[in-house]
Formats: C-alpha cells, sequence, structure tokens
C-alpha cells in the first residue's frame, strides 16, 4: 500500500477527532437561534403551572409534617413536591417557543415558591443561625432605636444595620412582628432579584430565551435556595449588587444627563450595598474593577469615550465607599474574615500537593442521604458540560465580527475588539466555579467555596445557558433536544436543592444541628428565662441554646466568659480546674445554661460551643455538665428533666 495511503489513513481519524472537538466546543453560533417570534403568553399553562406548584407545596408540607413525626413515608411525600415544583415549571420556562412575559411570570413564580418551600420547614420563627442572629440584632433595634448596638455573639453584625433597618421600617408601618416583617421582606427580596438578574442577563445578551435559562442554572447555586433567602445581610446585599448591575448594563449606550441619572442611581445602590454586607461589597468592587480594566484594555471607538469615564467612576465609587464605610466604623474585616480565608486556602493546597489530611477532615464530615449527593453530583457534571460547551460561544457572542462559525470571533476577541465587556468579564469568571467546587471538598475551605457560589453563579449561568441554546437544542429544538437540555436544567436546580443543607426534611430533635436543634423545649426555657429572671441577665451555654435565650429570652448570651476564656472551656472535663474556676469566679456571668441532651449523642456538625473545636466524636458524659451540682457558690434554679439552669452570681461575691 502507498505510504501518502496509509499516512492518510492515519491522519483522517485524528482530523475528524479535531473537527469533532472543535465542533462541541467551538465558537459556533449556528446551532441555534436564540428566540423564536414573538408570542402571546399562554395563560391555559399559566393556570396549569399554578395548580401543579400548590399541589407540589402541599406534598412539601406533609413531607414535614410525617418527617416530626418520624413516619418512613416523609421522604417520598417531600420528594415527590419537590420535583413536581421544579420539573414542569422548568420545562416551560426554557420552552424555545415560551413567551417573553409568560417566562417572566413562570421565573417569579418558581422563586417565591422556592422561598415559600424554605419557610415552611419552620412556619412560625426563623431557625438558621444566621438568621438567628439578625433576628436578635433587628428585635434590639426595634426595642433600644438606636443602631450599633454591640452583640456578643456578632460581633461584626451591628456595623452592617440595612437588613434590620428595612425591617424596623416594616414593623413600625405595618405592626407586624420582626418575624412577619421580615419574611415579607424576603419575599420582596426573592422577587426584586429574580428580576435584577433577568433583566441584567437580557441587556447583555438581548435574549429573553437565554436570559430565564441563565436564571433557571442560578437557581442551581447551592446558596439560592436556603442561605441566599434566609433573613440576613447577604440576602440583601445580593439584591442590591445585582441591581446595581443590571443598572449599569442597561444605561451602558445613555449618554448626557440620562448617564448622569443612571451613575447617580448606581452610586445609591453601591452607598447601600456599602453598609449592608461586606463580602457582596467586595465582590462588586472586583466586578466593576475589572470591567473597568477590560475596558481600558480593548480597542474603543473614540466617540465611546464618555462610556469608558461612566465605567470607571463607578469602579472607583465600588471600591472607594465599603473603604471609607469600614474606616468610619473601624470594622476589623481582615480579623473577621482573615482566619477563615488563610484556613481553607492552606488546607486546598495542602490538598493539591498531597499533604496527608487531618483525621477531622475524614471523620467531621456530616453525612448526606446517597440520593441527594448522586442529584448534586450530577448537577456539577453537567454544568461543567454545559461550562465546556459554552465558553467560547460565550465569547464569541461579545466578539465585533459578525462571523456565526469558525474561529473568528475568538481571534477578534484576542486583538481587542469585542463589543461588550461585559460579556467577556462574566464568561471569564465562570471559572470561579470549579475553583469553589475545590474549597468545597475541604472542611477548612467549606464555606469560601459555598460563599463563592452566590456571585460566581451569576457567570455560569450565562455561559450555561448560551450552551443550551446555541449548542444542546440547537437551530430547530425537537424531540430529544428539547426534552434532554430541559431536563438537564431541572436537575440542576433540583441538585441547587440538594446541596443546600443536610437533610431539607424537618425532624426531630438531633444534637447540635443547628435548625435541626431548635425546638419547643428550648424555647420555652429561655422565655422561662425572660419571664422570672428578667431579661439583659448574662448567659452562656452551648451554641443553640445562646441564641435562644439572646432571641426569646431577652438574655444577654456570651460566647466567653472572661477576655480569651471560651465558654466551652467551663463545660469540658469532669471537674472545674482551679483556672477556669477563678475565671468564672471573676468574671461577670450570671446564669450558667447546661443541656444534658448534648450527652446522648455525637455533635451532627462535628462541635457543640464554636466551629473552631476540635472534631468530637464522643458526647460528655452527664457527670461531666452536671459538676456545677457540688461546686460552693453555684445554685441550681431550673431543672426540667434535660435544660438545668444554674446561679453562679454567689461566686463573684466569694472571690
Amino acid at each position: 500500500m502507498p505510504a501518502h495511503f496509509t499516512a492518510g489513513i492515519r491522519i483522517n481519524p485524528l482530523r475528524a477527532g479535531i473537527r469533532f472537538v472543535s465542533a462541541v466546543i467551538g465558537p459556533d453560533l449556528r446551532g441555534g437561534s436564540a428566540d423564536a417570534p414573538p408570542q402571546r403568553a399562554n395563560s391555559g399553562w399559566i393556570a396549569v403551572l399554578c395548580l401543579m406548584v400548590a399541589t407540589a407545596l402541599l406534598l412539601v408540607v406533609a413531607g414535614h409534617a410525617a418527617g416530626r413525626r418520624g413516619y418512613d413515608v416523609a421522604p417520598p411525600l417531600f420528594w415527590c413536591g419537590v420535583l413536581l415544583l421544579v420539573v414542569p415549571t422548568t420545562l416551560r420556562i426554557a420552552w424555545p417557543t415560551t413567551a417573553r412575559g409568560e417566562r417572566l411570570f413562570l421565573l417569579f413564580l418558581l422563586v417565591e415558591s422556592l422561598l415559600y418551600f424554605k419557610a415552611v420547614y419552620s412556619p412560625t420563627s426563623f431557625v438558621g443561625h444566621d438568621e438567628f442572629l439578625h433576628w436578635i440584632a433587628a428585635d434590639d433595634l426595634i426595642t433600644a432605636r438606636r443602631l450599633f448596638l454591640s452583640n456578643p455573639l456578632f460581633p461584626i453584625g451591628p456595623t452592617y444595620p440595612a437588613l434590620e433597618i428595612l425591617t424596623m421600617a416594616i414593623v413600625n408601618l405595618t405592626g407586624l412582628s420582626s418575624f412577619v416583617a421580615g419574611t415579607l421582606l424576603l419575599a420582596i427580596l426573592r422577587g426584586t432579584f429574580i428580576g435584577a438578574l433577568y433583566l441584567f442577563f437580557e441587556s447583555i445578551v438581548g435574549s429573553p430565551r437565554i436570559s430565564a435559562i441563565a436564571c433557571l442554572v442560578y437557581m442551581g447555586c447551592s446558596t439560592f435556595v436556603l442561605f441566599d433567602a434566609m433573613f440576613s445581610y447577604e440576602s440583601l446585599g445580593i439584591v442590591l449588587c445585582v441591581l446595581a448591575l443590571a443598572v449599569e448594563a442597561a444605561s451602558r449606550d445613555l449618554v448626557g444627563r440620562p448617564r448622569l441619572k443612571a451613575l447617580g442611581l448606581i452610586a445609591l445602590l453601591l452607598a447601600s450595598l456599602a453598609v449592608t454586607h461586606h463580602l457582596t461589597a467586595a465582590f462588586a468592587a472586583i466586578y466593576f474593577g475589572a470591567l473597568a480594566a477590560l475596558e481600558a484594555f480593548r480597542r474603543h471607538d473614540p466617540l465611546r469615550i464618555e462610556a469608558r469615564i461612566a465605567v470607571g467612576l463607578t469602579a472607583i465609587l465600588a471600591v472607594a465607599l465599603p473603604l471609607l464605610w469600614m474606616q468610619a466604623r473601624g470594622i476589623p474585616l481582615t480579623g473577621y474574615l482573615g482566619p477563615v480565608i488563610e484556613g481553607g486556602f492552606k488546607t486546598l493546597l495542602g490538598k493539591i500537593l498531597g499533604a496527608p489530611t487531618p483525621i477531622s477532615e475524614h471523620r467531621g464530615a456530616p453525612t448526606q442521604p446517597l440520593g441527594m449527593k448522586l442529584t448534586t453530583l450530577l448537577a456539577i457534571l453537567l454544568l461543567a458540560l454545559g461550562l465546556a460547551t459554552g465558553f467560547f460561544r460565550s465569547l464569541a457572542m461579545a466578539a465585533r465580527s459578525g462571523a456565526r462559525a469558525g474561529w473568528r470571533p475568538i481571534q477578534d476577541i484576542l486583538k481587542r475588539r469585542w463589543r461588550d465587556s461585559r460579556l467577556v468579564l462574566l464568561t471569564f469568571l465562570a471559572f470561579g466555579l470549579p475553583v469553589s467546587v475545590a474549597f468545597r471538598l475541604t472542611i477548612a475551605g467549606w464555606e469560601i467555596g459555598n460563599r463563592m457560589g452566590t456571585f460566581v453563579f451569576i457567570a455560569v449561568g450565562l455561559v450555561v445557558a448560551v450552551s443550551i441554546v446555541h449548542f444542546w437544542q440547537g437551530r430547530t429544538p425537537h424531540g430529544w433536544r428539547r426534552i434532554a437540555s430541559t431536563l438537564a436544567l431541572a436537575v440542576i436546580i433540583l441538585g441547587g436543592v440538594t446541596s443546600a443543607t443536610l437533610n431539607p426534611i424537618r425532624g426531630r430533635y438531633r444534637v447540635a444541628a443547628d435548625q435541626e436543634s431548635i425546638e419547643p423545649m428550648g424555647i420555652e426555657t429561655a422565655r422561662w428565662t425572660k419571664e422570672w429572671l428578667g431579661p439583659g441577665n448574662r448567659f452562656t451555654s452551648d451554641r443553640i441554646n445562646r441564641l435562644l435565650l439572646a432571641e426569646y429570652g431577652r438574655q444577654d448570651a456570651r460566647v466567653k466568659i472572661k477576655e480569651g476564656v471560651f465558654a466551652a472551656r467551663i463545660f469540658e472535663g469532669e471537674t472545674l480546674g482551679p483556672d477556669n474556676f477563678w475565671a468564672l469566679a471573676r468574671s461577670d456571668i450570671d446564669f450558667l445554661l447546661v443541656d444534658l441532651r448534648l450527652s446522648t449523642a455525637p455533635p451532627v456538625l462535628g462541635f457543640y460551643f464554636e466551629p473552631w473545636q476540635g472534631q468530637q466524636e464522643t458526647p460528655p458524659a452527664g457527670a461531666e455538665l452536671l459538676k456545677f451540682n457540688d461546686i460552693k457558690g453555684v445554685t441550681r434554679i431550673y431543672d426540667n428533666g434535660w435544660i438545668v439552669i444554674y446561679d453562679v452570681r454567689a461566686l463573684h461575691e466569694n472571690s
């Protein structure tokens, strides 16, 4: 056989493989049309989906009710409700021929339904740890009518009071309780967020279909369903941030007076963000700073110098306003966030370099049911596939070239010719997803990865949406192309549900499990302290009971009994050693609350008192917790069989 013929046989498969890979991940935009001709909203579909959502939420509520009673039917009821809530609505929103107005309505329906899904876990009170901290701060503000009150449980919280101010305004206007006012505020914030996010995407890509799908992908973020729907300052911060992004993107083509008005609105939003949440303000500074750098780097039309200046001014405001607020209030942000960030990076770097994993990394991680793990893993794989097939296509959409096939658009990007720096920036920010997933694989870095997701998914949503429209669904989506891609979106959203919490079904009390540890016995004990001891007494206890004492009992709950001496020290050990005894005697603590249920099981989250404790695998003995019975000057004033309150004020007199 001739040599040139055999060489061709060897080369052709390689060329075919390269062409296949290029067709899959390349910048080809000919595979699909972003939007169908304008359609009218289908009221019939809207009515059917509203009925389905109502039925789904009833199933979710039934699942929680069964879970509280320990019935085996709880998981099937709950997860059937979740599937019925997510899948049909997602299919309709992502359907290629759905009208813009219908997509928007269904997005609002889905996001508010997911908020209700979160709220019915505890319909009469907040139960999240962060929610309690802000609930306490809101009640303090409503009671004292003064800002910047000290909060031993959350020292940095009072310096970012925007959420509490809004809650107090609703309470004053309506007469509602702080819990109801906070829940109403969350409903408004959730709707505002999804509307602003949709308009932000639409301003960049000009496609209602891509924008709606990008919003659906964002709902797959692990923080969307629960963490960012909590009564917490990040829930308000992310709304202000996305509003600022949306206003800036929508005003990019304005000139003269309208542009100045838009810049004033952006400045107001950024100033509000600066007093709301530190991390979200930092993301806004990074985003606008990077956007200004890209605008300075790309080749500009001389006639658009005004837009370039406006972006630069926005970046200066985004950086300067949070720094000015931190300087004015003396906020020790480095000491608050520094140890978390340092520990996370050290642990991740150790894993990359092959350092031995600490025993606590294996033993201390709480576990999930297998089905939830598999759903989360499948969602991550689908997101990775969407990023791989959408990255170059997203860049191609930003290119000035009119070519929709081949690598010409990418060449234009490399030559610094693109029409919108926002699209380029978001495309590259999507690389943050694998970084956040890597952090989540470690205990020390889990919080960093989780918080990153809130911001990274703005970019991930856009890139995956471009992939679905321009590659997976194709030019004329029909049959499996329609169904498979929309089912993949539903799986991504379900992955956001399964990765948001260890156990989303309300069950019976579990030891040191945050929201699963909030139950009537602890609440009634805290209320007893307010009624019989009066508010404002100095208490210390475990992590859960401190929250209950501060909110329901209105007590001054302390993390430390004295500067440098954390409460855990006096509760641990069979005896109260001399150092701990004198620390307690010379402190200003009035009462100790001991929860004997801590002795019944290891902590679900790995610690009883503070996250930085070593992972504890065995519970303390009951004798350790009751050692205060034998200490002179300590009096037991309350005992319901499980919870004991000791009066230690006589110790201070004797010392």
